[in-house]
């Protein structure tokens, strides 16, 4: 096991500033908003969705679905939680008799009183079709109604769909950050 620093940059957007569209969901997919019942189902879309990339690495907790499960209660439990920025992504066309969670993004406020992102997660075989776009327009919407006038998430330096994604929506580095973690390396 080895302490490996990785680059983040900190991504900020000016929610007083226009919205970029948000683009309709694709047929079969769904999105739903909040709510306690559904703590389990954003956890399994965390994990799918982080457990075989980079921020697996970053934050371990991504890559155990147990861990995935803490960090959802964790989250929700907050008294900064954000309801209204906080939705997954469900996929179920016709002829699949169970729905697939395959998306997910959760919100709080930090203490200054910005938006903080928590995570934007989208499954691999789900990517591309405008899901995290979808998410991100929500999730910003939720802190507006809130009353927030700025947001942020964080990005590791190697995800550049992720960083492309987000400056093509308005998102604006401001700061570089080193996270500091234990990997294992084999």
């Amino acid at each position: 096991m080895a302490l490996t620093y990785f680059k983040r940059y900190r991504m900020e957007f000016d929610l007083t500033a226009e919205l970029f569209p948000c683009p309709p969901l694709p047929a079969g997919y769904h999105l739903l908003p909040w709510h306690d019942g559904l703590v389990d189902r954003h956890a399994q879309a965390k994990y799918a969705s982080f457990c075989t990339e980079i921020d697996a690495n970053v934050f371990p907790c991504l890559g155990d679905l147990e861990g995935c499960r803490r960090l959802m209660n964790d989250i929700s439990r907050r008294r900064t939680f954000v309801p209204e920025s906080t939705w997954l992504v469900r996929y179920q066309p016709p002829e699949q008799k169970r729905p697939e969670d395959c998306g997910t993004i959760q919100g709080i406020v930090n203490d200054r009183g910005y938006g903080a992102i928590q995570n934007v997660g989208v499954t691999p075989i789900h990517r591309g079709r405008g899901l995290g776009t979808t998410l991100l327009h929500h999730a910003l919407t939720g802190f507006r109604r809130r009353g927030l006038e700025k947001c942020f998430l964080e990005v590791t330096a190697e995800n550049i769909d992720a960083i492309r994604l987000y400056e093509r929506l308005g998102f604006h580095r401001v700061r570089t950050v080193y996270k500091a973690s234990q990997v294992i390396y084999s």
